[in-house]
Order: structure tokens, then C-alpha cells, then sequence
């Protein structure tokens, strides 16, 4: 049943049954109305006859106006004639009346009183039976007006109940089956009858379910292929790769990945890494590095296919924007270890090739360093002024070779890891002194004028002094070549807590920001550069400096100079 029919229906019996009410009310009120004129209208006029009659009656043998008043009454009585014998007994009045009239005795009058008390006796037993009436319909329309009311009462209590109650109940299951479908419970159906306002609702929203049903069979085929086709394109990838969610469970492994860390995908998909990681030492440094990144990553040296191969490790995030979103979360990540064997052994022989050459070539460049001091021995002859520059030009580029042989042989140990330390303790001020003994020269060709600053007390450092006085000399030497002449360079040294620093600064034309992290790249050079230079003295330098465990930074800004700041932390 449609819900209008239903509150139709309702609201036509309640408003009915409010009518019968009404009437009930009309009807017991005219007729307690009617019962209680009658017996004022009838009966209370008869006696009022008789008692006005009485009271002239024993008046009327000697007084006209009483008789006169006694006909008068008596003609009222006998035309308001209502009740049962009331006529014969105002008949008989009325004849002794007649009687009195011919014989003015005491005996008439008495005859005359009888009748009277009779008439008014007829009606006194009148009005007790009238409203003893009066008094059932009373009740009667209490009782019929009681029960008709109570029937309303209870009839619109069930209305108010019952209709909101099936119309929610309705609503319910409507938002139940909402809620199904929204939980991809796609078999839920709706039973409402065809011929409520909600059947074509239930009729489309099965019709809906229906569809979506299908849909997600024909699309889980679909995603079962995707998923195999997505599977075959990773397992085709020739680089490890492992895809984790945000909880660290595995959801993806090829078998590249699976081979190098000795697994099975069975015990492994949908599997804690973290769990998985407490027995394979490879996955554990994975998981380590994945939740807290190193700034430096050192390739992965592993044994695999009977070979020891290198990896370098690179960690993706997986961001989506979820439907209805705007802003992208992370889902997961994304390890992919790249096999880097063959740039490692091509570096290796590279390394390799460089040592080698570099110590081959320090000997022709050092018997040309010694024919050129016997060229210019003046015991062997005078050169002439052409000759003198020849030869100045032999030697400083003689210099900057044997400069670049050493620095090669430098860099050869680091990437090697023979770079072998010998520390001492040392007083900052002499490694100072020795940079600035070191480029004596060099700032008197120049002009560079270079003072130092230094603190009454510092602390010693423990380090190796050779090759932190190499950094510091290299150092002083850049801040010279990229010094105007005459130009005042800054040497010195500071401690602030426990942390000394050592630091060259010079007034030249600066570095632009965007280098300040290249320039410790090896072969780097800053784009524009017009002193010469192999581009390794920086990143040698920074590699000297954090194997003591400090750090190498620059401060600087275009047209106001650089500052190259060393700190060592001290106990």
C-alpha cells in the first residue's frame, strides 16, 4: 500500500471517528437540554399553579381578588396539563371548585386542597422521575462519549506510532542497502511492495545491484589478466625490484630479487618485511635503509650466479590521488636495486689505469724538473731572454702536471680505500703555518696579502697533519688564483663548544649558490672558470676531512667572495 493511501486512509478515520464524537456530544447534550426544560417548562409550572392557588385558598370565602387570582391559576393548570392522570385530578379540581363557588363551606375547601396536594404530588413524582432520565442519559453520554474518545485517542497514539515507524523502517532498509552496495555487496537486494511508493525504488536499486554485479565479475576477469600482465612485465625486468605497502608487507617481488636474497615467492608475498628481514641480513639493510635514509648509500656488494655483484639501492615512494581527493598520499614503496657491476669494474679499471699512469708519469715529469735546473745552471751558460721564458714556461707547466699526477695518485687511494691515516695530536697553527709556507710564492706572484687570525687558546686536533695541511694549502692556493692582486686573504681557526674550525676566506668574486654542492664533485668546475685546474683538489680535500669525521662547506655570494670552513669535533 502506497504511503498517501495509508495516511488517507488514516487521517479519514481519525477525522471520522472525531465526528462521531462531535455527534455523540451534540446528540446527549440537546437531549439533557430537552429533559431538563421539560421539567422546568411542564412540571415546575404546575406546581408553581398549585402553590400560588394554596396560598389564596383559605382567602377566597372572603376576598374577590383571591377568587379571582384562584381561576386565573387554575385556568394555567388545566391548559399545562403533561403527566399521567394530571387531567382527571384537574378536572375533579375543578369541580369542586365549581362546587365551593355555589357553597363556600370548609368541607369544599378542603375537597378543594386534596386535589391540589394530588396535582402537585403527580408532578413531584414526576420531576423524580424525569431526572432520575436525566441522569442515565447523563451517564450514558459520558460512557458513549468516553469510549468514543478513548477509541480516538488510541487510534491516532497507533497512527503517530505505527506510520512514522513503517515509513523509517522503510528508510532503513533503503540506507542498509545503500550501505551493502557501497561495501561491494553486490547480491544485496530490496523487497519493497510494487505498489508503495518505494517499489520502482526497489525495482531500480536491484536493477542497479545487478549491473554493478556483472560489472565486477567482467572486471575481476579484467583485473586478474591486468594483475598477471603487471606480474609478467615485472618478472621481465632484468633489475631486482620489490614493492612494499605502507605497513612494510611484500606485494610484488620479481625474480631477479627473490634470487639475490635467496627466497621463495611463497613464503614471502603478503609477508612482514620486517619478520622476513630478522633471517636475511641483505633485506634487513633494505628495510633499514628504506625507513631511515642514509645521506650517503654505499653500493650493495653481493654474491650471486657465482659472482660478486654491486647494487646501488633507490627507494620510490607510491603516491595516488583517491577518487573524490585532490591531494596525493603514499600507498607504498618501490625498492629497485640497480646492477652497477659493470660501472664498478669500469671504475676499478679506470682507478687502476689512473695509479698506473700517474706513477708512470711522475718519473719523466721529475727528469724533466732536473734537466730543466741543469738548463738553467748559469755554470753551463747564460740564456738569453727568449730562452729564459721558454724555460720559465717548462717549468710551470712541469708543475702543474707533477700538481695533477699527485692529486690523481691522492684520489686513487680514496676510491680504492687505501687512503691510510696517521694521526697525531697537532696544533691548528701549524698546519697554518705550513699552508701559508707552502704558498709564499705563489701569494708573492700575486700580491695577495694573507693574514691569519687566530685565538690565544684552542685546542689540538688528532688528526693526520700531512694531508689536512695538503687541504688547507689547497685551499690558500684557490683563494689565491681567484683573488684580484693585491687582495687580502683570511687564514685561521676558532672553537666554538667542542667544535674547532679551521677556515680560508678570500674577497674575490664568490660562488653562485646554485654550485655550492658541485663544487666537491670530482672533475667539477664552476661554468666560467678561467684558472686552470684538474677540478679533484675540492672533492679530495672533502674526502681527506670526513675520513677524520668532519666536513668540508663553503659560505659564499657572487661579488663578495667564499669562505671554505673545516670543523673537527674535539673531547
Amino acid at each position: 500500500m502506497r504511503i498517501k493511501t495509508k495516511l488517507t486512509y488514516g487521517i479519514g478515520i481519525l477525522f471520522t471517528m472525531i465526528l462521531l464524537l462531535g455527534m455523540l456530544s451534540i446528540y446527549y447534550t440537546n437531549k439533557l437540554s430537552q429533559d431538563a426544560q421539560n421539567i422546568f417548562t411542564d412540571n415546575n409550572n404546575s406546581l408553581n399553579y398549585c402553590r400560588n392557588m394554596l396560598i389564596v385558598l383559605e382567602d377566597m370565602s372572603t376576598s374577590e381578588s383571591a377568587l379571582q387570582a384562584f381561576t386565573t391559576n387554575l385556568k394555567s393548570q388545566q391548559k399545562n396539563v403533561t403527566e399521567t392522570n394530571e387531567k382527571e385530578i384537574t378536572d375533579k379540581l375543578t369541580f369542586h371548585f365549581e362546587e365551593f363557588k355555589s357553597k363556600m363551606n370548609e368541607p369544599n375547601i378542603q375537597k378543594i386542597r386534596t386535589d391540589i396536594y394530588s396535582i402537585m404530588n403527580t408532578n413531584m413524582n414526576s420531576i423524580s422521575y424525569k431526572s432520575e432520565l436525566t441522569k442515565q442519559t447523563a451517564h450514558n453520554a459520558i460512557l458513549w462519549i468516553s469510549i468514543a474518545f478513548t477509541i480516538c485517542i488510541l487510534f491516532t497514539l497507533g497512527l503517530l506510532f505505527r506510520f512514522p515507524q513503517s515509513i523509517l523502517k522503510t528508510i532503513k532498509e533503503l540506507t542498509g542497502g545503500i550501505m551493502e552496495i557501497a561495501n561491494h555487496n553486490y547480491d544485496k537486494r530490496l523487497h519493497f511492495e510494487p505498489t508503495s511508493e518505494f517499489g520502482e525504488v526497489s525495482a531500480s536499486f536491484n536493477k542497479m545491484a545487478e549491473r554493478l554485479n556483472e560489472y565486477r565479475v567482467s572486471t575481476l576477469s579484467d583485473i586478474i589478466a591486468n594483475k598477471k600482465y603487471i606480474e609478467a612485465i615485472v618478472n621481465s625486468i632484468t633489475e631486482p625490484i620489490i614493492g612494499l605497502n605502507n605497513e612494510k608487507e611484500i606485494l610484488f617481488i620479481n625474480n631477479e630479487a627473490l634470487n639475490i636474497l635467496n627466497l621463495k615467492r611463497e613464503n614471502v608475498i603478503k609477508k612482514s618485511a620486517a619478520e622476513l628481514s630478522l633471517k636475511n641480513d641483505l633485506l634487513r639493510r633494505l628495510v633499514r635503509e628504506l625507513v631511515s635514509p642514509e645521506e650517503k648509500k654505499e653500493p650493495l656488494k653481493i654474491y650471486a650466479d657465482d659472482k660478486e655483484s654491486f647494487f646501488q639501492a633507490k627507494y620510490i615512494p607510491i603516491r595516488v590521488i583517491e577518487t573524490g581527493e585532490t591531494e596525493p598520499h603514499s600507498i607504498g614503496d618501490v625498492i629497485l636495486l640497480k646492477n652497477i657491476t659493470e660501472f664498478k669494474e669500469l671504475d676499478s679499471a679506470k682507478t687502476t689505469f689512473i695509479s698506473t699512469i700517474s706513477h708512470e708519469l711522475k718519473t719523466p715529469i721529475s727528469a724533466i724538473m732536473m734537466s730543466l735546473q741543469l738548463l738553467e745552471d748559469k755554470r753551463i751558460g747564460q740564456l738569453n731572454e727568449e730562452q729564459e721564458s721558454l724555460s720559465q714556461s717548462i717549468k710551470d707547466n712541469s708543475e702543474r702536471l707533477l700538481n695533477i699526477t699527485g692529486e690523481l695518485l691522492k684520489l686513487t687511494q680514496v676510491e680504492t680505500g687505501k687512503l691510510q691515516l696517521m694521526p697525531k695530536i697537532t696544533k691548528p697553527i701549524e698546519l697554518i703555518d705550513y699552508a701559508i709556507k707552502a704558498t709564499r710564492m705563489l701569494a708573492e706572484k700575486f700580491g695577495c696579502h694573507i693574514e691569519v687570525e687566530y685565538p690565544e687558546k684552542i685546542a689540538k686536533l688528532f688528526v693526520d697533519s700531512e694531508k689536512i695541511a695538503w687541504v688547507l694549502t689547497n685551499l690558500l692556493s684557490n683563494a689565491i688564483h681567484y683573488s684580484k692582486e693585491n687582495s687580502r686573504i683570511i687564514i685561521g681557526a676558532r672553537q666554538i663548544d667542542n667544535v674547532v674550525e679551521m677556515f680560508v676566506q678570500d674577497f674575490g668574486k664568490g660562488i653562485d649558490p646554485r654550485y655550492h654542492q658541485s663544487i666537491f664533485d670530482r672533475y667539477f668546475r664552476v661554468p666560467g672558470t678561467k684558472v686552470q685546474g684538474s677540478g679533484l683538489g675540492l672533492s679530495i680535500s672533502k674526502d681527506f676531512i670526513e675520513a677524520h669525521d668532519g666536513s668540508l662547506s663553503v659560505e659564499s655570494e657572487v661579488g663578495k667572495g667564499s669562505k671554505f670552513i673545516i670543523r673537527f669535533n674535539v673531547r
